[in-house]
């Protein structure tokens, strides 16, 4: 897989390893944006449509990239990636990863990497993929202040705010405080959605009193029309944020800090997948609030057990 067009110019050759959701949106707006995008995924297959766009495949996109995008499902597997493209690393890389990852780790691997001359940059992705794509998301990053200014390009083009939000680690803590209150702005929308149905209201029309309240979030414009119209296909799926959630509750039990409505919403998550949604998008969550689907009070003596498997990310 060759494309004879690559530009020479090594600031414009940007990596890209992982194409799930995410990492495929980002390689398009590299694109549009005129770089010279060498991608990477574990199912090659998957990469076919950016390679049309004018991408191009590596076995490792570290030997050729002075800075590569990293978009994987956990630290984790971030780690066994990077232990298997190793022959690819050298001092004077930056690396920025994307991956909503454990904050504990992705700061460990930051120090390791900066040990022998690599930077590396947590940078979550806060909005969807779809919000990606257009380029109306928010990244939030960790690392030194001159890899950041090194890259404000690349933030330019994938984001349209960018926060640096202290040293390495810190965006990956910061991403998941971010989640827990939008997840909890998905729930009580399904909830509040649910209940102005069962009480006779029509839900479009609760859905617009809502958007014009102070009840208002921006999760009513994204998530409020796929809860309205059953429309679960995927821009961020369900069982990615229950993923999340549980490397919140991980912080948070290290932490003694209790959170109550995170529990409730870790299990209304929890049914959702036991009933077959955990692919579907997150506002499948609403499909909780089903009167015919009664709640599982069994399922909230389940243990707080992270996700750390990474078939997701392909």
């Amino acid at each position: 897989m060759t494309n004879t067009s690559l530009q020479n110019n090594p600031d414009k050759k940007i990596g890209v390893i992982g194409l799930g959701l995410m990492g495929t949106a980002l390689t398009e707006r590299l694109l549009e944006h005129g770089y010279a995008t060498v991608v990477w995924n574990r199912s090659p297959e998957k990469a076919e449509p950016l390679l049309a766009q004018g991408a191009v495949w590596s076995d490792n996109p570290l030997r050729s990239c002075d800075r590569v995008i990293i978009s994987l499902y956990t630290t984790d597997v971030v780690e066994e990636v990077l232990g298997k493209m190793a022959d690819g690393l050298r001092p004077g890389q930056i690396l920025l990863d994307t991956t909503t990852g454990e904050p504990n780790q992705s700061a460990a691997l930051g120090a390791r990497l900066a040990h022998v001359g690599l930077h590396y940059l947590d940078a979550p992705i806060s909005g969807s993929s779809e919000q990606t794509r257009r380029g109306e998301a928010t990244i939030l990053v960790g690392g030194d202040q001159e890899s950041f200014a090194a890259c404000r390009d690349l933030f330019s083009c994938m984001a349209r705010t960018v926060l640096h939000v202290g040293p390495c680690g810190c965006a990956a803590k910061m991403k998941l405080v971010s989640n827990l209150v939008l997840g909890l702005n998905r729930a009580a929308l399904a909830e509040g959605l649910a209940f102005a149905a069962s009480i006779g209201l029509d839900q479009e029309a609760a859905l617009d009193v809502l958007v014009a309240s102070m009840a208002y979030s921006r999760t009513m414009d994204t998530k409020g029309p796929k809860m309205l119209q059953g429309d679960f296909s995927v821009q961020a799926r369900l069982s990615q944020h229950l993923k999340d959630v549980c490397l919140i509750f991980e912080l948070a039990d290290a932490a003694g800090q209790a959170l109550p409505l995170s529990e409730a919403h870790r299990r209304l998550l929890e049914e959702c997948e036991a009933a077959g949604y955990g692919a579907a998008d997150n506002s499948a969550i609403i499909r909780a609030f089903d009167r015919k689907t009664p709640a599982s009070p069994h399922l909230s003596q389940k243990p707080r057990v992270a996700v750390r498997a990474g078939a997701m990310h392909e």
